[in-house]
């Protein structure tokens, strides 16, 4: 096995405690690498000799390493985080960015991949009745594709725009007829762009994932009947992809309004799922609810220069960091170092993690709060609650390890 070489960010709240506890797994399983901790987050933006949630230094880990595994930051609309700024800080240096945003769109992580699994055990999975009026729960097995570098989450933004775009979008019939008279200094604009570059990536990288993984068919989730341009581009690129290469796999186009209301019908009956941006980061997590919420819901981000990063979805949970035992629920995290083990041709070890997380969630005898069914409110009122550090070691116990003898 090759020595890898895995930059580890820890970031805010849980995520430093995540992130240890995944290593522990991934040791016990025989991953063979060597781990470099980088810094990331609102302490570094706080911080007066950095002013910086993502330095530079962070930057050049990636560069030469490549992998990285990513565990939470705090993101929070521009006014809440503009009001959390110290004195010290000047109005240039006044406007805090989400640092993993920022290494999407550095490193070009267009591709990111949010696979949603039911485990079977899972108390927090989803249910429903069927016509006879007898509860089932249906197996859950979705990919979701997300182009992770454009549409809403470009960036390209302005409040009260300057005149070049104002006049520019004044142009367009449609923004005479609805905005024409509206002030410009009254005015929030943001730009969905899609390009056909990208667009053509995430596509084939749906289909490339169905194809290898069995599944018979892949889903254009969008708007195109009326987002027209953007959401009508990506699924008449999806028509000709399909048709030229990949024959076999169905293509399905669903309008995201209607997703969310098959989610609690039939989200057995969707395969490989594949939208932009924005609508990718919502789907994903209306599935993750299905199967558990964050504490189940993992991720990997990709570039085509060989940049990759793995991070649970989750926030950064500091709520959980105030009782003197961490509570959170680690899977998420570790369930997104498999998807890096995947990556990195460990299959093997991947197989035997998500095997050992299978066991312990069937047997039942080791839940975290949320697997309980708790709120913020009956922290340690019930017994038999299992912590961060508690459901790592009975993941690692459940591992099938092979010994070898000289």
């Amino acid at each position: 096995m090759l020595q890898r070489t895995i930059v580890t960010m820890p970031g805010d709240g849980i995520g430093k405690v995540l992130l240890d506890e995944t290593i522990r797994v991934l040791t016990a399983a025989g991953f063979n690498a060597t781990y470099i901790e980088a810094d990331i987050g609102e302490s570094f933006w706080n911080d007066k000799e950095n002013k910086n949630p993502l330095p530079e230094r962070t930057i050049e880990l990636i560069k030469k390493h490549k992998i990285g595994l990513f565990g939470a930051v705090t993101s929070e609309p521009k006014s809440d985080d503009d009001n959390e700024l110290t004195e010290e800080f000047d109005e240039k240096e006044k406007s805090y960015f989400n640092p993993i945003v920022t290494l999407r769109q550095y490193f070009k992580l267009d591709i990111c991949i949010r696979p949603c699994y039911s485990y079977k055990g899972n108390p927090l999975n989803f249910v429903r009745r069927n016509r006879r009026g007898e509860i089932e729960e249906p197996h859950i097995d979705v990919a979701i594709f997300r182009q992770n570098t454009e549409g809403l989450y470009g960036g390209v933004e302005w409040t009260n725009p300057r005149n070049r775009v104002y006049r520019a979008f004044k142009t367009h019939p449609k923004f005479i007829q609805n905005f024409g008279d509206v002030p410009k200094d009254e005015l929030s604009i943001s730009a969905r762009i899609f390009t056909k570059k990208a667009t053509n990536r995430i596509l084939i990288a749906a289909f490339d994932y169905a194809r290898k993984n069995g599944y018979k068919s892949v889903t254009i989730c969008e708007k195109p009947n009326v987002i027209r341009e953007t959401s009508g581009m990506m699924y008449n690129l999806a028509k000709e992809i399909q048709q030229r290469d990949y024959p076999e796999i169905e293509l399905w186009c669903t309008n995201i309004d209607t997703l969310m209301m098959c989610l609690t019908k039939n989200p057995e009956n969707y395969d490989v799922i594949v939208t932009g941006n924005m609508f990718g980061d919502i789907i994903s997590d209306a599935f993750a609810g299905l199967i558990g919420g964050f504490g189940f819901s993992c991720s990997a981000q990709m570039s085509d220069s060989g940049v990759a990063i793995f991070e649970p979805t989750h926030r950064f949970l500091n709520h959980l960091l105030t009782n003197e035992i961490p509570l959170v629920n680690p899977i998420a995290m570790i369930e997104s170092a498999c998807l890096m083990l995947d990556y990195l041709q460990e299959k093997k070890i991947a197989s035997n993690i998500r095997s050992a997380i299978a066991s312990v969630i069937l047997e039942g005898k080791v839940q975290t709060y949320d697997m309980k069914k708790m709120s913020r409110m009956d922290y340690g009122k019930e017994k038999g609650v299992a912590s961060t550090v508690e459901m790592t070691n009975a993941i690692i116990d459940h591992l099938n390890i092979e010994v070898t003898c000289d």
